[in-house]
């Protein structure tokens, strides 16, 4: 080959290179994905005493079906494990058992309770899977339309303590240290399911996606087709619109490779006598209700935004913001109660969309 044409060559393949290169390198910051990519949404599922999606970001259709498919039978599948409506859950076998034996479990439910004692130890005790006893007193209150009793309270928090919560991590055990304990996953479950579930679709060849499971969502990878990030609206208080949450939004997030979960009094809650009272409850007083009527956590985990989500709520916004500017790849956003205004963290600004 003459010269030239190998300057030439040499030349055509070097520019070729370079453009690959930096085709990688705009991929992974999310503002270049494959125009060719499909989206597929699931539908809103019934589950774990709400409703659930996936949207699966593919290449075609026949992965991006395996995605969406791969992500409801994880969801399932942890609802099946920790659900306490569920008499066949793990969850509910330790309710009833945990105290009079060593209860053996499969390894996600252990590793959901090993994160919970973390977290408990944490916040302090804002955030508590032995809430349980507390919460069948607030329950059989809203039934009664009667606010429990001070002496109610009492009992129930005796049996409440994550460190009366007994973990073998070599034989995958579990055990209670008093008697009346109950487990309630209800502040952490949905995070740890979208957090499998994200998995399972990275695994079946999501090159995106999104998982939202009663509002708590996760995002990762290439956004919807027409799109160049996730936009995810944190709904008002004030208007809460349908039990979809189709509602203007207070604000609306960017997020790329990241999860957030709200927690707040606005929906769930108990109505006792006309005075309204959360369904959040603070273990160290017994009492419900916060002076947070909502609480976005911003993370790299949907596991970790759950939990933080619930503790920040009990913890308040001073304590709960100078928590969450310790962690790092986390942020806030708290609206208080009766205040339209609301606080965030440092770095909460660079998810703001609007």
């Amino acid at each position: 080959m003459p010269d030239n044409k190998r300057i030439t060559v040499g030349i055509l393949v070097g520019v070729l290179l370079v453009l690959a290169v930096c085709f990688v390198l705009r991929t992974k910051q999310g503002s270049l994905w494959p125009a060719a990519r499909i989206k597929l949404d699931s539908g809103y599922h019934e589950v774990m005493g709400t409703f659930g999606r996936a949207v699966a970001v593919a290449m075609d259709k026949e992965t991006a079906q395996k995605c969406t498919r791969a992500a409801l039978e994880q969801i399932e599948m942890v609802d099946d494990l920790m659900s306490d409506y569920k008499q066949d859950s793990q969850i509910s076998r330790l309710n009833r058992d945990a105290f009079k034996q060593p209860v053996k479990v499969d390894k996600d439910t252990f590793e959901v309770l090993q994160k919970s004692i973390e977290f408990s130890a944490l916040t302090g005790g804002a955030f508590d899977v032995t809430v349980g006893p507390l919460v069948d007193v607030w329950r059989c209150a809203a039934e009664a339309n009667s606010a429990p009793t001070e002496a109610e309270l009492q009992k129930a928090r005796a049996a409440v303590g994550y460190e009366k919560l007994i973990l073998d991590a070599n034989d995958l055990t579990v055990r209670f240290s008093v008697e009346a304990m109950r487990l309630d996953l209800g502040a952490i479950a949905k995070g740890y399911a979208i957090d499998k579930a994200v998995a399972a679709m990275q695994t079946a060849g999501a090159i995106g996606g999104m998982v939202d499971i009663g509002g708590d969502i996760r995002c990762f990878g290439a956004p919807p087709p027409g799109k160049d990030r996730w936009l995810i609206g944190v709904q008002d208080p004030e208007k809460t619109g349908d039990l979809l949450g189709a509602a203007e939004p207070l604000l609306v997030l960017k997020l790329t490779n990241a999860a957030i979960a709200t927690s707040g009094d606005y929906r769930r809650f108990a109505l006792i006598q006309g005075k309204k009272y959360s369904h959040i409850i603070d273990v160290g007083t017994g009492g419900a209700g916060s002076e947070l009527s909502s609480v976005t956590i911003i993370s790299s985990s949907a596991t970790d935004a759950d939990a933080l989500a619930t503790a920040v709520s009990v913890m308040g916004a001073r304590k709960g913001l100078a928590l969450i500017e310790k962690l790092p790849n986390t942020e806030a956003i708290l609206i208080p109660s009766r205040r339209r205004k609301f606080f965030k963290t440092s770095g909460a600004e660079k998810h703001i969309e609007y």
